[in-house]
């Protein structure tokens, strides 16, 4: 599943969202206000660092995720 970042256009609010993918139409709200005029913004990308000449199996892959803290995602 996707994250993506938001702005809330009532109080500013930047906050991140964990997006299902296939639901359909969702309206999402801001986490500080309850707004739901919220407005996606480009977030920096994730940065997986892979050592030269290994494969990107997950033992290879960087363990901090930024999203679940476990690896796994292998984001």
């Amino acid at each position: 599943m996707p994250v993506y970042s938001y702005r809330c256009n009532k109080c500013g609010y930047e906050f991140d969202l964990l997006v299902g993918v296939g639901k359909g139409e969702v309206q999402y709200k801001c986490p500080k206000c309850g707004n739901e005029d919220l407005k996606r913004i480009l977030s920096a990308p994730a940065r997986v660092d892979v050592k030269e000449g290994s494969s990107t199996s997950s033992s290879s892959v960087n363990s901090t995720c930024p999203t679940c803290s476990s690896g796994v995602c292998n984001l």
